[in-house]
């Protein structure tokens, strides 16, 4: 028996058995094509109706025209302009004492709704009263002075009547002494009487004239004593005149211790109270009426087609966008920066353009309830339609 190995023979590598799938579609793919059975064919939607396909197409271009409007894009451009650049205004009124002192009552209370007239607060008007009664004293003492000069006056007229009477006689005591003279001229030349009495005689005829010259002397004194009187009174009258202008003044000072409200409206926070001293000028409260309108700042180039009468509409952001109406009720007659108080002045040559601002003014529309709650100061955001209205 041989002692040689006989090697034993390898095992064949065991091959995978097909998926049941690939045996299934094996046979499939084997067998020919069955004329009997259908090819298959791809998904089509169903035909649309005419009138569906006229529905999707408005559709689309509504949609279409209603971006081009909102983004004001042609053919919609130039049809209305807008600016969120706008802001309610009033006539807000800052109230402030025209005379100094010691606030003494405010009976009105914060935000509180006022009349013409109501009394927004008093101050300490006890100084105020007694200049009052001096300015009525110096009056009262001007006057007298007034009358003294017309009592005056008369004075002096009598007296000159009594200087024309002095006249009278004067000229009748020359008339007789100068008939005594002649007479005495003609009995001095045939000796009837001595020298000595035509001297005399001759002396009281020089008495005579003297006395008459003496006279209307007096009564010239006397005329223009009276007429002194009467330029000295108008000087009377103009000094109780500015007696009576410090009375007014004194008087004027007196009711302006008095504050009242210059309009109906609403008031600010108050700020001020009892006690307090208070200075002319001194800003107390605010007074806002309800009369508010809208000023929006436009560019200059949207300016171009806007006119008075043309109709706007605006949303407030306070009231939650709700919307309002109204009409453009002016423009301004400068652009914002005419009015600035330092003026840009560019003069290195590094020219920029920047649009300017022309203020318009908008009257808000009546019978709008929500306006009643609109407050000066409040922003807006504001469309015009430029396609109406009388051009400026």
């Amino acid at each position: 028996m041989s002692d040689e190995k006989v090697d034993a023979p390898k095992p064949e590598p065991e091959i995978p058995a097909p998926a049941p799938e690939a045996q299934a579609a094996a046979p499939a793919s084997a067998t020919p094509a069955d004329p009997q059975v259908d090819p298959p064919s791809s998904w089509r939607p169903p035909d649309k109706s005419p009138t569906a396909v006229i529905a999707i197409v408005a559709v689309a271009v509504l949609a279409i025209l209603a971006i081009l409007y909102a983004w004001n894009l042609p053919p919609f451009s130039g049809w209305s302009e807008e600016t969120d650049n706008a802001y309610v205004r009033g006539r807000v009124t800052i109230i402030s004492p025209q005379v100094s002192g010691y606030v003494t009552r405010v009976p009105v209370q914060d935000f509180a709704e006022v009349k013409a007239g109501q009394i927004l607060a008093t101050i300490d008007d006890r100084i105020y009263r007694a200049r009052v009664a001096q300015a009525e004293a110096n009056v009262a003492a001007q006057q007298a002075a007034l009358a003294n000069s017309a009592q005056a006056q008369r004075s002096r007229e009598v007296a000159t009547d009594s200087q024309n009477a002095g006249i009278a006689n004067a000229q009748a005591q020359l008339t007789k002494a100068d008939a005594d003279m002649r007479r005495a001229r003609a009995l001095v030349a045939d000796g009837s009487i001595s020298t000595r009495e035509f001297d005399q005689t001759r002396a009281a005829l020089l008495a005579a004239q003297a006395a008459l010259q003496q006279a209307r002397a007096s009564r010239a004194i006397g005329t223009q004593d009276v007429r002194t009187v009467v330029v000295g009174r108008a000087g009377l009258e103009a000094a109780v005149e500015s007696a009576k202008a410090q009375l007014r003044l004194a008087q004027i000072d007196l009711d302006n211790t008095i504050i009242r409200a210059p309009a109906d409206g609403q008031l600010s926070e108050i700020g001020v109270r009892v006690g307090a001293y208070v200075t002319a000028g001194t800003q107390l409260l605010s007074v806002v009426p309800h009369h508010v309108w809208v000023i929006a700042n436009f560019k200059e180039a949207q300016t171009g087609n806007m006119a008075i009468g043309q109709r706007a509409r605006f949303s407030v952001d306070a009231l939650g966008g709700v919307e309002l109406t109204g009409r453009i009720e002016n423009l301004s007659p400068a652009a914002g920066s005419e009015f600035a108080v330092l003026k840009a002045d560019n003069a290195t040559g590094n020219f920029v353009k920047v649009a300017q601002r022309i203020a318009v003014r908008i009257k808000i529309d009546d019978k709008q309830p929500v306006a009643a709650r609109l407050r000066p100061g409040m922003s807006v955001e504001v469309r015009i339609d430029t396609s109406g209205g009388s051009k400026r």
